[in-house]
C-alpha cells in the first residue's frame, strides 16, 4: 500500500525593508558646510559687486553721483539717460566699437589661419626638437607687453602703419598666436590617432583627414582659441596707447579712456556706460559657448 507524503506548504519569508543608514551629521560637516556655503557667497559678491557697481553708476544723474551724503550703491534721484546718451553724441562711441570688433576679428582670423596648423604640426607629424620648441612658443606669450611695445612700435612704423588699425591687426597676434598654438597642441593630442589613421587608409590625403575628421573634432578647441583672441584684442591698452593716436582709429579701450578723463575731471557715468556696452557682447559670446570653451581649455589636462 502506497505511503502519500504531505508536504508542508511554504511560507514565503517577507524581507524586511531595507532602511539606508544615513552617516551621523557631524559639527565638523556642518562647519564645513557653512564655510563652503559662505565661501561661495564672498565669491558671488566679489565677482558681481563691480558689473552691479557700474550699472548703477551709468544710470545715476550727476547730483547724485557726485554727492558724498548720498548712499553710493542705489539710486538716490531717478535714474536717467544721459551718460549713455552723451556718449553715443558727444564722442566717436560708435567708431571705437566698430574699430575694436574688426580687429578683433582680423586678430582672430590671423591666429586660426596661423595656431591651427602650427599645433597640429607640432602635435602629430613627429618634428625633430618639437617639445623645446612647443615650450619656447609658450614662453614667448609670458614675455610681457611692456617690453615688446617699443621694438613693435617701431615696425609698425617701418611698415608706415602708425595710426590705423592694421597696426594692432598685425600685434596682436604676436600674443595670441604663441598660447593659442600650445592650446591647440594640447587639443590634438586628445584626438585618437586611430581615427586619423583609418582615413589615412582609406584614402583620404593629409589635408582631407584634417578637414574631414580632426577638425571637427576639434571644434570645442577652435572655438576656445577664437574667444580667447577675441578677448585679448578688445581689452588690450598697451599697444592701443602706444601705436594709435587719432580719433577715428582708436579703439573702444583707448577712445574711452582719453577722452573722457581730461586732466583730473572723470567722466564717471559716460566710463561706466562704455564699459558696460563695450563687454556685453563679450559677455553674450561667452555664455553660447561657455561649454566649448570650457573643453577646449582643459583639453590635454588628463591623459
Amino acid at each position: 500500500m502506497a505511503v502519500r507524503e504531505t508536504v508542508a506548504p511554504i511560507t514565503p519569508v517577507r524581507a524586511e525593508p531595507h532602511v539606508a543608514r544615513s552617516a551621523p551629521v557631524t559639527f565638523a560637516t556642518v562647519a564645513r558646510r557653512i564655510l563652503f556655503g559662505f565661501g561661495i557667497i564672498v565669491f558671488i559678491v566679489i565677482a558681481i559687486f563691480p558689473v552691479y557697481y557700474m550699472i548703477v553708476t551709468t544710470f545715476k544723474q550727476n547730483d547724485d553721483l557726485y554727492n558724498l551724503k548720498h548712499f553710493p550703491l542705489w539710486f538716490n534721484a531717478k535714474p536717467t539717460m544721459t551718460h549713455v546718451q552723451y556718449l553715443f553724441e558727444k564722442t566717436a562711441f560708435r567708431t571705437w566699437l566698430v574699430n575694436s570688433y574688426l580687429i578683433a576679428l582680423g586678430t582672430v582670423i590671423i591666429t586660426l589661419v596661423t595656431a591651427v596648423p602650427a599645433g597640429y604640426a607640432l602635435a602629430r607629424l613627429n618634428l625633430p626638437g618639437a617639445g623645446p620648441l612647443s615650450i619656447g612658443i609658450f614662453l614667448t606669450y609670458l614675455v610681457p607687453p611692456s617690453l615688446l611695445f617699443i621694438p613693435l612700435s617701431q615696425v609698425v612704423s617701418r611698415l608706415h602703419l602708425t595710426d590705423t588699425i592694421w597696426a594692432l591687426i598685425i600685434v596682436y597676434p604676436t600674443f595670441t598666436i604663441p598660447f593659442c598654438t600650445w592650446l591647440m597642441m594640447g587639443f590634438f593630442k586628445t584626438v585618437p590617432f586611430e581615427i586619423e589613421e583609418a582615413a589615412l587608409i582609406d584614402g583620404c590625403s593629409r589635408i582631407q583627414a584634417i578637414r574631414r575628421i580632426v577638425l571637427p573634432l576639434s571644434r570645442a578647441g577652435i572655438f576656445s582659441i577664437m574667444m580667447f583672441a577675441f578677448t585679448l584684442a578688445l581689452q588690450d591698452f598697451i599697444y592701443a596707447l602706444t601705436l594709435i593716436s587719432t580719433k577715428e582709429s582708436k579703439p573702444v579701450t583707448l577712445g574711452v579712456v582719453t577722452d573722457l578723463i581730461r586732466g583730473d575731471v572723470f567722466y564717471w557715468g559716460e566710463l561706466m556706460a562704455g564699459g558696460i556696452l563695450a563687454g556685453l557682447p563679450v559677455a553674450i559670446l561667452y555664455n553660447f559657448f561657455l561649454d566649448d570653451f570650457i573643453a577646449g581649455i582643459t583639453a590635454g589636462g588628463v591623459k
